[in-house]
């Protein structure tokens, strides 16, 4: 892959009008890194690219691979259907709960030593799964690569904050970024399906291990180190925070209408697990408002840009992975594709990321992220919504083509400057919790996602089967013996009116995003590319600052920037 950095600029140092102290150790990083001259610098962020955006791909290709082989797992070792669900569900858990505890370890620890580990950490634990003749071996496989991700994703976005200045060398990094995690998801369909059909489901773990490996031995080499930060881990806050978000995503992927039609929010173990984590995220808050060592410092979520741009990640996710989701079952129940051929259908939508993706770079400097935001947000709305007019009858050309690029386009234009807004101004010592929260706030809303949407879509699909088998009944039409599955016209005909119902609702979700964009993001394209706010007052400047009066000038910037006005008030 050859990184669109590779080419920016003729030299790497910092711009001019970038004086922060985050700008600044960035600068002291890259020139303690290996290459970090004038001839090499531009080479070796293209490398430390092509590390960061590789490692990004394989933990979101690892959310969709494995999908495509569950029927195969399942037969390989004996897996129920309900025993089938923790093959994705130990992943998700342990990859939802312990992100804010990687992403604070990057910041204490070192981020690109806790990078190399979760390499590691996931590459070992692939390996040990794709060697898995045990359900209980798989599914520890499957909870370490869960934890392995966990450390993997904030570190990386981190690593960019820490690796390129602020301005268009970051930008282009985050476009790369943004891609990878944008067509992740579908690239994975596509190589699940291949693997698994030529090859077999083993594949889709041991295809980690090398790429992994790899990455690992290269980050040390092209990564420049963040500095270790002083501090401890917040024990207390951690196993609350943890625990609340394991239990969250647990309890609602747990509690969504199953195809049978029946809802499981009433089940005991649903309403404990939901009440537990609401009473533990509860207790994680107070901890972290009285801790002195914080997991999750309150400064990271009083800006409202930042605040915003994780509640419009939560909405786009809990669209996209029931987008995902019911597409995927539409095209291959409904419309009979085989599961490469699922899979290839795919490859537009990841192609429409890429492009939207590489063209956000540029505009955001261009025209700022708000006007992105806004417009990927209402693409993704558009695009939805025009997925709910499917019928059993559609085409691809004509039908499903049309809304996958509009979705992906979209994606695309959003994914760029929400990494860019949710790292911005934010202190060089919690990049790695704010980096976390923002994958967080997109694994929570594909649970969310998954079970509001089911909870819609299968409903639907059960109330459409009972309609029709009365109809028929009522036309002296011959229907199917009890405890038989339906026709399959019916069938098909309730899948597509379920999944229309819960496409409506995720095009809801996303306008939900557009608003929230609409009264949220304010940051500027000036300010994104790392210019400074004039001062308050003309004071002569000292020819050689020091520390103390560099750290006080940013302290009255910050101050002024914290007191600004709202423009809605």
């Amino acid at each position: 892959m050859t990184s669109p950095v590779s080419g920016a600029g003729s030299a790497p140092d910092l711009p001019d009008y970038a004086p922060t102290t985050r700008s600044a150790q960035s600068e002291t990083g890259r020139a303690a890194s290996p290459g970090a001259t004038a001839g090499g610098g531009n080479r070796r962020l293209g490398l430390a690219l092509l590390v960061i955006a590789s490692a990004q791909l394989m933990v979101v290709l690892d959310g969709t691979i494995v999908n495509v082989a569950l029927p195969h797992i399942q037969r390989a070792l004996g897996f129920s259907g309900t025993g089938l669900e923790w093959v994705v569900n130990a992943y998700a858990i342990t990859f939802g709960g312990l992100l804010l505890l990687g992403g604070r370890a990057g910041d204490i620890l070192g981020r690109r030593r806790v990078f190399v580990f979760g390499l590691l950490l996931f590459s070992a634990a692939s390996l040990l799964g794709g060697f898995a003749t045990r359900q209980w071996w798989l599914l520890t496989a499957r909870a370490v690569q869960g934890a392995g991700g966990a450390v993997i994703a904030p570190t990386a976005l981190a690593l960019i904050s820490t690796n390129f200045p602020q301005g268009g060398e970051r930008n282009r990094a985050f476009s790369v970024y943004a891609a990878m995690a944008g067509a992740g998801a579908a690239a994975g369909l596509v190589l699940g399906g291949v693997l698994t059909t030529y090859a077999s489901w083993r594949w889709v773990f041991f295809v980690n291990v090398p790429i992994g490996i790899l990455m690992a031995a290269a980050a040390p080499r092209v990564l420049a180190e963040s500095p270790r930060r002083p501090g401890r881990i917040d024990w207390a806050g951690a196993v609350t925070g943890c625990g609340g978000i394991a239990l969250l995503v647990y309890g609602l992927s747990k509690a969504a209408t199953g195809a049978d039609g029946i809802s499981h929010w009433g089940d005991a173990q649903v309403v404990a697990s939901l009440t537990a984590a609401v009473v533990l995220l509860v207790s994680f808050v107070l901890i972290e408002m009285r801790s002195s060592h914080p997991l999750l410092p309150m400064r990271v979520l009083a800006d409202r840009n930042r605040a915003g741009a994780y509640l419009i990640m939560l909405c786009i996710a809990t669209g996209l992975f029931g987008l995902f989701f019911f597409l995927t079952l539409f095209i291959q129940t409904v419309l009979g594709y085989s599961a490469i051929r699922a899979g290839i259908a795919y490859l537009p939508f990841a192609v429409g990321v890429v492009i939207a993706s590489a063209l956000a770079s540029p505009l955001v400097a261009r025209i700022g992220p708000r006007p992105l935001i806004l417009a990927g947000a209402a693409m993704v709305a558009g695009g939805t919504f025009w997925f709910s007019r499917l019928t059993e009858h559609a085409g691809y050309a004509s039908h499903l083509l049309g809304p996958m690029l509009v979705s992906s386009f979209g994606l695309g234009l959003v994914f760029v400057p929400l990494a860019l807004v949710a790292l911005y101004k934010v202190a060089e010592q919690d990049s790695g919790v704010a980096s976390s929260l923002l994958n967080a706030a997109q694994q929570v809303g594909g649970a969310v996602g998954l079970a509001l949407l089911g909870t819609v879509a299968w409903t639907a699909v059960a109330n459409s089967v009972r309609t029709q088998v009365a109809a028929a009944a009522k036309a002296g039409r011959p229907l199917p013996k009890p405890g038989t599955p339906p026709p399959a016209s019916i069938y098909n005909h309730a899948l597509t009116v379920g999944f229309s119902r819960g496409f409506v609702v995720a095009a809801g979700i996303a306008l939900l995003a557009l608003l929230i964009g609409i009264v949220t993001i304010r940051v500027s394209r000036q300010e994104l590319a790392g210019a400074v706010p004039e001062p308050q007052e003309a004071a002569p400047q000292p020819a050689a600052p020091q520390p103390a009066a560099v750290q006080r000038h940013e302290d009255r910037a910050a101050l002024a920037a914290a007191v600004r006005p709202c423009r809605l008030c």
